[in-house]
Parts: C-alpha cells; sequence; structure tokens
C-alpha cells in the first residue's frame, strides 16, 4: 500500500492534512448551527416569558429538539479534533502545547461546564424547575456555545497572529503575556465575525424552514413567526457581517499581507494602485492570474482607502511561503458572494414586509429556502479561505506544516481517513435526514417538547399570566 501511495505522489503530511480538513468541514457546521440556535431558544422563551404567547414556546420546542441532535453531533465531531492533534499532528501539539492546552482547557472549564451542567435542565426540565429557572437554564447554554467560541477562535488566532509569547530552551512556544495571547491582533476581528456567521446561518435555517411551511399553509402562525424573526436577523445582520468581514480585511492585510495577496490573486505588486479582481484563473506555476476580470485600482481603494496606494503581490514573497492561491482565491469569492446575497435576501424581505407581502410572496419563500444552506457554505468557505491563506504555516511565519506532522507512515494515516470518511458518512447522515424530517413538520399548537412535555398550562405559563406579569413590570 506505501508503494502505491508513493506512486501517486502521496504522502503522510498531504493525507494528515486532508484528514483534518474532512474531520473539521463536518464539524464546523454544527457548532455554527448550536452557537445560533442556542441564542435563538433563549429569544424564543425569552418572549414567551414575557408576552405568554403559546406560539413561541411552540416554536421554542420546535427547534429544541432540532438543537439537541445538531449538538450531540457536534460534540461527537469534535471529540475527533482533539485526538488528530495527538495521533497526526504530535509535533504542532508537543511544540504549541504550552500556549494552545491552557487556552483549549479554559473553553472546557468554561463552556463545557456551562453546557453540560444546564443541557439536561434546558432539554428535560420545564415542568420540573419551572419557567424562570429553565430560561436560566436555556440562557447558560447559550452563554456556554459563545465561550466555546471565544476560546476556540482565540486558539486559532493565536495561530494566525502569534502574540504573547517566547520559545524555551525545547524549542516550545510559551506564554510571556497571557493577555496577548488570548487577545492577540486577529482574535477581536475573528471574534466578531464568527458570531455573526453562526446567527445568520441560525437565521438562514430557520427562515428556509418557515418559508417552506409558508408555501404549504400561509396561515400557519409559527411558520409566520420564524420566518418574520429569520428576515428581521438577514436585514439587520447581514449588512453588519459585510463591514465587520471589511474591518477583518483590513486587520489581515495589518499582520497576514501574503493570505491578501493571494486572496485577491496579486502575484505582481501595483505600485500605483491594485485592482479588484472580481473573478479570474490563479496559475501558481506562470505567477499569474489568468483570464482576470477586474476593476482598476478598487482593490486599494478598498484596502487602504486610497485607489493609488501601493499594494505589494506574491512577487515580494518567497515561493516557498506561497499558499494555495487557487483555493484561497475562490473560497474567499464564494463567502463574499454568499454575503452579499443574504444582505439581497434581507432587502427583498424588507420591501415584502413593507408591501404587506411578507407571509404571501412565493417569491421571497423560494428565495429564502434556496438560501438555507447558504450560511453552512459560507462558514466552510470562510475556514477554507483562512487556513489555506495561512500555508505553509501552522503558526504563521514561526512553524511550518511540514514540520508539525506526527512521524507516521502514509498507510496509518491514510486507514484512519478512509474509517473517518465510513463512519462520517453513514452517522452523520442519518443524524441530518432525521434533522430534516423533524423541519418538514410543521409547528404546530401544543408542540411537544424532546421528552413530550405540555409547557404552556404545566408550567404554569398562560396567556393570561403572561399579560399580568407584563403589567406587574
Amino acid at each position: 500500500m506505501l508503494d502505491g501511495l508513493n506512486s501517486l505522489g502521496v504522502n503522510a503530511i498531504d493525507l494528515a492534512r486532508a484528514q483534518f480538513a474532512f474531520t473539521m468541514s463536518f464539524h464546523i457546521i454544527f457548532p455554527a448551527f448550536s452557537i445560533g440556535l442556542a441564542s435563538y431558544l433563549a429569544v424564543l422563551e425569552a418572549l414567551w416569558l414575557w408576552t405568554g404567547r403559546e406560539v413561541f414556546l411552540n416554536l421554542f420546542n420546535y427547534w429544541l429538539k432540532i438543537f439537541a441532535i445538531a449538538f450531540g453531533m457536534g460534540v461527537v465531531s469534535g471529540v475527533v479534533m482533539s485526538y488528530q492533534f495527538g495521533t497526526n499532528w504530535a509535533v504542532f501539539s508537543d511544540k504549541t502545547g504550552p500556549v494552545i492546552g491552557p487556552l483549549m482547557a479554559y473553553e472546557v472549564l468554561t463552556a463545557f461546564f456551562l453546557e453540560a451542567g444546564f443541557l439536561g435542565v434546558m432539554l428535560f426540565g420545564l415542568k420540573k424547575v419551572g419557567p424562570r429557572l429553565h430560561f436560566l437554564a436555556t440562557l447558560m447554554v447559550a452563554v456556554g456555545t459563545l465561550f466555546s467560541a471565544f476560546w476556540i477562535l482565540s486558539a486559532n488566532s493565536w495561530m494566525q497572529t502569534p502574540a504573547g509569547y517566547e520559545i524555551n530552551a525545547a524549542g516550545q512556544f510559551v506564554a510571556a503575556d497571557w493577555w496577548k495571547v488570548i487577545f492577540n491582533p486577529s482574535f477581536p476581528y475573528r471574534l466578531v465575525h464568527m458570531v455573526l456567521a453562526a446567527y445568520l446561518t441560525t437565521a438562514f435555517v430557520v427562515g428556509a424552514v418557515g418559508a417552506f411551511h409558508l408555501l404549504r399553509n400561509s396561515a400557519n402562525e409559527g411558520a409566520r413567526v420564524m420566518f418574520s424573526m429569520a428576515m428581521w436577523m438577514a436585514t439587520i445582520v447581514a449588512p453588519i457581517q459585510i463591514l465587520a468581514g471589511d474591518q477583518h480585511g483590513l486587520n489581515t492585510l495589518e499582520h497576514q499581507p501574503t493570505k491578501i495577496m493571494a486572496m485577491e490573486g496579486h502575484f505582481d505588486s501595483h505600485p500605483d494602485g491594485a485592482p479588484l479582481i472580481l473573478f479570474g484563473l490563479p496559475d501558481m506555476k506562470d505567477a499569474k492570474t489568468k483570464y482576470a476580470l477586474e476593476i482598476p485600482k478598487l482593490g486599494s481603494l478598498i484596502l487602504k482607502h486610497s485607489p493609488d496606494a501601493p499594494m505589494a503581490g506574491l512577487d515580494t514573497v518567497p515561493r516557498e511561503n506561497w499558499p494555495p492561491v487557487p483555493i484561497t482565491f475562490w473560497s474567499f469569492r464564494i463567502m463574499v458572494g454568499l454575503g452579499f446575497l443574504m444582505m439581497g435576501l434581507g432587502l427583498f424581505s424588507l420591501w415584502m414586509r413593507w408591501r404587506g407581502k411578507l407571509y404571501d410572496s412565493r417569491l421571497l419563500h423560494t428565495f429564502a429556502m434556496a438560501m438555507g444552506p447558504a450560511g453552512f457554505i459560507a462558514v466552510l468557505a470562510g475556514w477554507i479561505t483562512t487556513e489555506t491563506g495561512r500555508q505553509p504555516f501552522t503558526v504563521y511565519g514561526l512553524l511550518r506544516t511540514v514540520d508539525s506532522v506526527s512521524p507516521l507512515a502514509a498507510p496509518a494515516v491514510a486507514s484512519s481517513l478512509i474509517a473517518f470518511i465510513i463512519v462520517y458518512f453513514l452517522l452523520f447522515t442519518a443524524g441530518v435526514v432525521y434533522i430534516l424530517r423533524l423541519m418538514a413538520a410543521p409547528p404546530h399548537h401544543g408542540e411537544e417538547g424532546p421528552r413530550g412535555d405540555e409547557p404552556s398550562h404545566a408550567a404554569g405559563i398562560t396567556p393570561a399570566a403572561g399579560a399580568q406579569r407584563r403589567a406587574a413590570i
């Protein structure tokens, strides 16, 4: 088998990278969904407690079942990520462990403890602990998912823009200033960008499900409420995300200029202003973006706020430090293109809302359904842009990927990769199919939770009680 892999030009490091990319691609979509969905559930329960309207509780129970499955799939796929650090990337783990290890431990001590401690109450405890304590549990799970994003992104951002470290005699990175390690230069921008992406991902899934049921029955109250909430999120957050992405790009230009060169397809320097290349075919061998469709000087205007500002190209970087330009170039454009489509759907829904046709426009509902997976695709494209643009380094500019891999033979990595592919497709396909079956059922009056709780009267909350509480407040 080793001879066969060698004859194909496949080595252990290529297989290790492929395995990490495959498992990470599966994993990242579930946290992105569960982060946004946990906050959405907290909002739904808060609205139920505030207004006493049963529709909010019905939607809470509807999406709670979906959240439980997505959360579990995210936990299972996340365990595999830690496993790979020890098997395929042992040198990386050894050299960065004094920095990355504590950050991962903080994620366990904060996020995991909150999620694990309150998840059971959130799923099964409404009739047992009462509405207010149950809302606290839901809120803690939502906060836990945000803490998880905080620590994971801090660790990954440190790999992108390392700061606050020293290198000891053993060649390990050690923390000299934990504040600088945690709040490294790219972290605030990447945290905002990722959390907004999670919220948009959830909003477009919720919007697609609402649109699906509105096409079947435009009078369904639950479908109306979820669709309206999702479209408000798209209308407000998508433009904010585009602005956040722009700021993140400016930060990347400052700290990872080579990544920006790859994203923009700039092989050559432009001393008098760089164009914005809309589309093209980057060719690393010829060091040229062929068939480029470009707008003169717009690249410099966007990145440096001056059309005549000089922009360095990959010709200023040694070839051995070039990232895979075609992948980075196209994944970036997929992410940006989907971002503008999201904003377009939000604006379209705002127009339909103004015209009083939010719940009756089949064109809007069809558009929303088509955009259902857009958040997942954009998150994957953004992750690919970030990670491939960092190459050929695992710790940007300091530790090369080729020097981070474990001393494994190619067949050992290939066998585990094949096993992961088989198991992932079997298990996760079953999970996704079940989630889609839950989504296919319309929300209805008296929607039951994961264990069949009958919430309104059982928990002591009725519309009248909600009105009395609002009056008291």
